[in-house]
């Protein structure tokens, strides 16, 4: 490839990326008033569905606190007839009362968070994003639109966790992506398809 074509390939992505900046400062105050409104249903929403496997519940029970806290309503599905339960049964429990409308979000947690996502993300409807930063947390929603965080104990210590659910719940889809929200609407919809 020769430098002028390497050049006017380069000021066409420039183009590309100048426009869409240009349509999210356009639509700036817009979104900010559906981000204000969009937040405000988010916070009427305080129904949390949570599940621990064995090897998660101390940090489980520090979000738990802390969400409650905040004045969250929160169902915990760790347990079975009073028996801790593996990740493979307690994101099941989960997955269905998400599936049966009991509440929008989730929040899961095991060693490292993946097997609570792998389970949790065969159900339709959910999608589930294992995370290892706050930044993650609150992409997966903004990018993603996942309803369901999954957390691992032996990666995140309490008050990290805590921030991350609380960016995870307070996150609308597309928040800071308005100039290409079509695109993530469009994709999201399209990874769903794929779902069996």
């Amino acid at each position: 490839m020769n430098n002028d074509t390497t050049r006017r390939s380069f000021l066409v992505q420039v183009g590309v990326a100048g426009t869409a900046l240009a349509g999210v400062a356009a639509h700036a105050a817009q979104a900010d008033n559906e981000t204000n409104k969009e937040k405000s249903e988010m916070a009427n929403s305080k129904k949390i569905l949570v599940a621990a496997d064995p090897y998660a519940v101390s940090l489980k029970d520090a979000v738990v606190t802390h969400l409650k806290e905040k004045g969250y309503e929160v169902a915990d599905f760790s347990t079975s007839q009073g028996k801790a339960c593996p990740y493979y049964e307690s994101a099941v429990a989960v997955c269905k009362a998400m599936q049966a409308g009991q509440a929008e979000r989730a929040v899961l947690f095991c060693g490292t968070g993946m097997g609570m996502s792998i389970v949790a993300n065969r159900f339709k409807g959910v999608t589930a994003s294992v995370v290892e930063s706050v930044y993650a947390a609150k992409m997966c929603r903004a990018i993603n639109n996942a309803n369901v965080l999954c957390l691992g104990q032996m990666i995140w210590g309490p008050d990290m966790a805590k921030a991350a659910v609380d960016v995870f719940l307070t996150t609308r889809f597309t928040e800071g992506l308005e100039g290409i929200s079509g695109f993530l609407h469009d994709a999201c919809g399209k990874v769903e398809a794929i779902r069996p």
